[in-house]
């Protein structure tokens, strides 16, 4: 058991929930709970750090999922660490005993068009990384084919990020690109109809059809979409806004675009 704080991995964890740079280098990123790591692809798993008290939680319970976890650790293997250590590897308040690094999943553009009618979400800039796994769980949902953002969004394996997206990391492809502007024309090239979400948009979303290839741009949250990046989709559209309400948040905004695709897909 690791009992040490000054442990050169405790450290190393530490290193990782705390500079987006490291984790980059290294080419990982962190998931902490008993859901988080049941969901994990077995294959991206690197390394599992649990404490005495989670094991023993864990081999008292008979439910379903505490078996799962309990064959899945003899098959990764594991390390126990002492709850004090593991308080200070945890990135939450209330550690859940439990914590996994895993290799970064890499996705390719084709990917998400290797599909009769994708839907994509497009992300300008945004910098919350609620925001970020939010719609990464509700794009599950909804049956997006994969999240396209531009290079300063908010790292999408920021912990932060990962604990919004309950899991739908492992299962959305996502995809950081360059130049966002050259793949919306790629995008529109390939019969996909861009449409941004924009308060200058005189159309409601429920007007359009999303039936064919869809993808929906949502812009930065204090200052939505710059306008060069916004006149590049096909068509703007807004959001009915009653009171005196201007916008709604990224995630929010985001949800009811694709809900409204996937009903009109399954009507």
């Amino acid at each position: 058991m690791i009992t040490s704080a000054s442990n050169q991995r405790v450290k190393q964890i530490v290193q990782w929930q705390t500079r987006a740079k490291a984790r980059r280098e290294d080419d990982i990123f962190l998931a902490e709970g008993p859901k988080m790591y049941e969901e994990a692809p077995r294959e991206l798993i690197r390394e599992v750090y649990l404490t005495d008290t989670f094991l023993r939680s864990l081999r008292g319970r008979r439910e379903h999922a505490a078996i799962n976890i309990e064959e899945k650790l003899e098959s990764t293997g594991y390390e126990l660490v002492s709850e004090e250590v593991f308080a200070r590897m945890s990135d939450t308040r209330t550690p859940q005993g439990i914590l996994a690094v895993l290799k970064r999943p890499v996705y390719e553009l084709e990917q998400m068009l290797d599909t009769d009618r994708p839907l994509l979400v497009l992300l300008e800039d945004l910098q919350d990384p609620g925001n970020l796994g939010t719609i990464l769980r509700t794009g599950e949902g909804a049956g997006i084919t994969g999240v396209i953002m531009s290079e300063i969004t908010v790292d999408i394996f920021n912990p932060k990020t990962i604990r919004s997206t309950m899991g739908s990391i492992y299962r959305v492809p996502f995809l950081y690109v360059e130049n966002l502007a050259k793949t919306i024309e790629a995008l529109r090239k390939k019969g996909i109809r861009v449409y941004a979400a924009h308060l200058r948009g005189q159309d409601y979303y429920s007007g359009f059809s999303f039936a064919e290839g869809t993808a929906f741009l949502i812009g930065n949250e204090a200052n939505g979409l710059r306008r060069e990046t916004a006149d590049l989709a096909d068509n703007y559209l807004k959001i009915p806004m009653e009171g005196q309400v201007e916008s709604l948040n990224a995630a929010i905004a985001a949800s009811l675009l694709v809900y409204e695709a996937h009903r009109q897909r399954n009507m």
